[in-house]
């Protein structure tokens, strides 16, 4: 992990929603997007519930059109997160949606470019009253979808091709820049900093490149993404692949993970994938589990997800749980664990720090392991116990005893095949 790149920081929200900071010494904030019709009131307040409650620090809305923004006023007293309007093709639904109260404004080079139209939402973000320095943060999104030129067919099929030529990005690394830089200028004349960047594309490996290059040359925030990403199945390994490399070097101040699925899933991994890389501090439990084996002797992949949702929706403390298949591999990786299970022969022993606790069979062992997770987070909570704390070295169990095959039965088969079991003869 490299040290986190110094940028200056904006800041959006209000009283209300409170304050999140992004850049400088903030911690990273996850993003996400609704996927509903931003005017279609209610359903678009649910859904910003729903995404507030799974973690999401900030939401962005579509302001396609007017009746969007008309809309924004009502969405925004109902709501407790900063909101972001995403503004399209049109200036005007900017200004609009700043006199509507919204805490930021995504802009795009490639779709609004009049210098004269820019200036006048900048000039409207700096006196937004609703922004907590008096100013409403700006992002500037260069996705490689929208910069290169749509109108004029031969500029646009020069710039494919010399972007297609060599199957490199260099030239697309340059329009972005260039972009970035004949935009900033406008922002910069009008004495406006208050700006987030991004630079998308659904190519990982230029993802990564893109970012690089602009953390050399700008020091405003960087709101990371991987546009374009595709189903959850194939858009994890995309996204993580290109945010996590950037962010294990120090690059990104904001990201968001972008699915052709439910939005609650992008807050989901953003998080993890955060917490994964010790840059934000862990909420709920952290579960591990065995990967798949021939030795498993239990449901594993049932039980784990079954616990993975009672934890989700029971545990608060960032406690470490183990659900381990089997007694081979189980207590080396289980070590860390503040709560784990051992299965095995329809059994699971559990531990709680170190310290076996219990016994039970396959069909007990998620009430009795929530049992132990409910109780540990209780003796932490009021200071009784500390996570990470080992009681005592977690000793395996026998592996042809309580959870194997048994002594007994391997001793009457060896009998059975005429072996003497006395110690010194056979």
């Amino acid at each position: 992990m490299q040290p986190r790149r110094p940028t200056r920081q904006i800041v959006l929200g209000d009283e209300r929603t409170g304050l999140v900071r992004v850049g400088g010494d903030a911690p990273v904030s996850v993003q996400t997007m609704t996927a509903g019709y931003t005017h279609e009131i209610d359903k678009c307040v649910a859904e910003i519930h729903k995404l507030t409650a799974a973690g999401a620090d900030v939401v962005r809305v579509a302001v396609p059109e007017k009746k969007d923004t008309e809309a924004l006023p009502e969405i925004l007293a109902q709501t407790t997160v900063p909101i972001v309007a995403d503004v399209h093709f049109h200036f005007k639904r900017a200004l609009e949606a700043v006199e509507a109260g919204v805490h930021k404004i995504r802009l795009n080079p490639g779709n609004i470019s009049d210098r004269d139209q820019v200036r006048e939402v900048i000039n409207a973000c700096k006196s937004g009253a609703n922004g907590p320095n008096g100013r409403i943060p700006i992002r500037v999104g260069v996705n490689e979808g929208s910069i290169i030129e749509r109108k004029d067919k031969q500029k646009r099929a020069k710039e494919l091709g010399a972007f297609f030529s060599d199957h490199k990005h260099g030239y697309m690394l340059a329009i972005m820049i260039a972009k970035l830089e004949e935009y900033l200028e406008i922002f910069y004349a009008e004495d406006f900093e208050d700006i987030a960047i991004s630079a998308k594309s659904m190519d990982a490996t230029l993802v990564i490149d893109a970012y690089t290059e602009i953390s050399k040359r700008f020091d405003h925030p960087l709101h990371l993404g991987v546009t374009h990403a595709g189903p959850k199945e194939t858009g994890c390994i995309r996204s993580v692949v290109a945010l996590g490399t950037l962010l294990a070097n120090g690059i990104g101040d904001t990201i968001r993970i972008s699915y052709a699925s439910d939005p609650v899933y992008e807050v989901e991994d953003g998080l993890e994938l955060l917490y994964s890389l010790g840059l934000r501090e862990r909420k709920g439990a952290e579960l591990i589990a065995c990967p798949t084996c021939g030795r498993i002797q239990v449901d594993l992949f049932t039980l784990t997800q079954d616990v993975r949702r009672t934890l989700a929706d029971n545990i608060e403390v960032p406690m470490k749980v183990a659900v381990m298949g089997c007694v081979v591999n189980g207590p080396g990786e289980a070590e860390g664990a503040d709560v784990a299970v051992f299965a095995g022969d329809r059994k699971g022993i559990i531990y709680v720090q170190g310290e076996r606790v219990a016994t039970v069979p396959e069909t007990e062992i998620l009430d009795r392991l929530l049992a132990e997770c409910k109780t540990f987070q209780d003796r932490v909570r009021s200071g009784e116990a500390k996570l990470g704390e080992k009681k005592v070295d977690i000793v395996p169990p026998d592996p042809e005893g309580e959870l194997g095959s048994g002594w007994e039965k391997m001793a009457a088969e060896r009998i059975a095949g005429g072996t003497d079991l006395t110690v010194g003869n056979t």
